[in-house]
């Protein structure tokens, strides 16, 4: 009963009252990409575009995601929820609000949003809600957060396209993905960045349906 209690208070999102107060200073972080070299906060190049995934654990999903051709840099971070700056360990009470996602700055001259989209789809289980297999809380909550509209409009005719595929091959667990506009991204601490780089035999959480995502 207490693991009921303690995963329950996790896996409900905190208001403006209960929510952590955070700090006004950023979290010190890598200034430079572990892989590539590059500078994570930029500047980055003309013509580049950035979309916020979330697919459970950051980890696994950051190192998926700088492996597209076409992706320029990658980040690790916090997004989607209320509590400014917060660390790691705010975000796993579930009182912070915020997802890890993975910051993407993209080429879309060499990687179109629908094949990023379409890797997010199928690398984790949508439908999970609050988790992703024994990853359990908020943190964990499948997300895409855009900056422009029409890459919001994207994303979800995509999650309809996807919901389409999953039904037909006989899942019917509806896809729980939040996709909003881009609020506040909070870069993760130094030692989460590009952490299956650093750490090639550590942790990685994803796990796909087995199910095709179509190009919408």
């Amino acid at each position: 009963m207490l693991l009921d209690r303690l995963f329950g208070k996790k896996t409900i999102m905190p208001t403006v009252d209960t929510a952590l107060p955070g700090r006004p200073q950023p979290l010190e972080t890598a200034q430079y990409h572990h892989v590539s070299g590059r500078p994570l906060k930029g500047p980055y190049p003309e013509g580049m575009k950035v979309i916020y995934l979330g697919m459970g654990c950051f980890w696994g999903a950051e190192r998926l995601l700088w492996n597209i051709p076409g992706v320029w840099v990658t980040a690790a971070g916090y997004q989607g929820g209320i509590t400014p700056n917060p660390t790691y360990e705010e975000t796993c009470t579930g009182l912070t609000g915020h997802t890890e996602v993975v910051k993407v700055v993209y080429d879309p001259n060499v990687v179109g949003l629908d094949h990023l989209l379409k890797v997010f789809f199928e690398a984790h289980d949508p439908t999970q809600g609050m988790r992703q297999g024994n990853d359990i809380g908020t943190t964990y909550r499948s997300a895409i957060y855009a900056d422009a509209e029409a890459d919001v409009k994207k994303a979800e005719s995509m999650r309809d396209t996807f919901q389409q595929a999953l039904v037909a091959a006989g899942r019917k667990a509806a896809i729980t993905t939040e996709i909003a506009h881009a609020g506040p991204f909070f870069y993760a601490e130094e030692y989460h960045q590009q952490y299956l780089a650093k750490n090639p035999n550590g942790y990685c959480g994803l796990r796909g349906t087995g199910v095709a995502c179509p190009i919408a």
